[in-house]
């Protein structure tokens, strides 16, 4: 959608397929990082943008067993926004939607999926879709895949993908949120267990992370069972979990950390997690597809609008973007190893790694996971021109 609307605006027609009917999905990513917060500035829609209802996250503290360790500051960032929006997704698709649709270059069409390429020869030429109305078929000077960790345009193209591995699940649900609970979105890691619980105004939205592949011994266990485990990390809970009211209220995002050797082919180019897929660490995996769209834009608006796009633009993309996804991708495999696992692994009380002690002792340090997290590796600007 970023990436549509970026080109639109810089006056190259665009259609932009969304197989479902609306945007509406709960326990999408919802954080919406500084860095994305500055792009809206810079596309001075910065204002209108933050009328959307959200809550804002300027710090975050993670409990370690008995210990509760300041971990993020957001407020120190050379930012406009110095702070994280959680934002439902569906809102802010909505937003670069209705954004798009001031450009005539700009088409969005709902209820169109993609279901394979069209191809002369090596190079990709366009996209077969399937809509209510039957079959189609898209020409186009490129094919951008923005589908998703189960991409059918990269399936279809035999982009080869590495397994990073995540020994890792999580379980998403809501719970509603009192006057008198705390403000302090944040993580608590105890023995056999994490919790993640994230201020929604009127309600909590809760991770709850778990093995990989463990649903099926959570299942086993029983509703009543896994209701007491939440009560237990977070006993200010413990009159609400019966708000669950059967496994129907609670998802499952099973964590995949993956990404192509190589991001396109003549014709085609993946980005966002079509093309590396992040754990949920950290909530950067929709600011990393939008700084890969930022990216895109920049590098390949002018050859666009020539028709002259060649597999050496398109690999440009994919250098100015895979080593910020790398170190991101790195960072989450070393807690996820190091903490997470571990910690859901043992029986006994965990202690907060020499890391996270650092921290607390040192708040200076608090600013250096913030500015990973809020604005990444190397944070995409505007560059592209609006032209009517």
């Amino acid at each position: 959608m970023m990436l549509g609307f970026l080109l639109a605006r810089a006056g190259i027609d665009v259609i932009v397929l969304e197989k479902h009917k609306d945007f509406f999905r709960d326990f999408r990513g919802d954080t919406i990082h500084p860095s994305t917060l500055e792009l809206m500035h810079e596309l001075g829609l910065l204002d209108e943008f933050l009328k959307i209802p959200h809550q804002e996250v300027s710090r975050l503290t993670f409990q370690v067993g008995a210990e509760r360790i300041p971990m993020v500051d957001f407020r120190h960032l050379p930012t406009r926004c110095k702070f994280v929006a959680l934002m439902p997704q569906w809102d802010f698709l909505d937003f670069i939607a209705k954004q798009g649709r001031r450009y005539p270059h700009f088409q969005l069409r709902m209820e169109t999926e993609a279901t394979g390429l069209i191809t002369e020869g090596d190079r990709v030429v366009g996209l077969r879709a399937k809509t209510p109305a039957g079959d189609l078929e898209i020409r186009a000077a490129l094919a951008v895949g923005c589908d998703g960790r189960h991409s059918t345009v990269r399936q279809s193209a035999k982009l080869e993908v590495e397994d990073v591995g995540a020994p890792i699940d999580v379980l998403w649900f809501r719970l509603s949120r009192k006057t008198s609970d705390t403000e302090a979105s944040g993580g608590h890691i105890e023995a056999g267990k994490m919790l993640v619980t994230l201020n929604r105004g009127d309600y909590w939205q809760c991770a709850y992370v778990i093995p990989k592949g463990g649903i099926e011994t959570v299942k086993r266990e029983g509703l009543a069972a896994f209701r007491d485990r939440v009560s237990e990390i977070e006993p200010f809970l413990k009159d609400r979990v019966g708000e669950l009211h059967s496994f129907d209220d609670i998802k499952l995002l099973t964590v995949a950390i993956d990404r192509l050797r190589q991001w396109h082919r003549p014709g085609l180019l993946c980005i966002g997690d079509a093309a590396h897929a992040m754990s949920p660490v950290g909530g950067v995996g929709v600011n990393l597809a939008v700084q890969d769209a930022v990216a895109a834009a920049n590098i390949l608006a002018e050859p666009l609008r020539a028709s002259g796009v060649t597999s050496v633009h398109l690999a440009a993309v994919q250098a100015r973007r895979a080593f910020p996804m790398q170190v991101i991708q790195r960072m989450q495999v070393i807690v996820q190893n190091k903490l997470l696992s571990p910690a859901l692994a043992s029986r006994e009380r965990p202690k907060p790694p020499l890391v996270m002690r650092l921290i607390q002792w040192f708040p200076v340090l608090r600013r250096i996971p913030a500015r990973i997290v809020g604005l990444g590796v190397r944070p995409e600007h505007i560059e592209t021109r609006e032209r009517a």
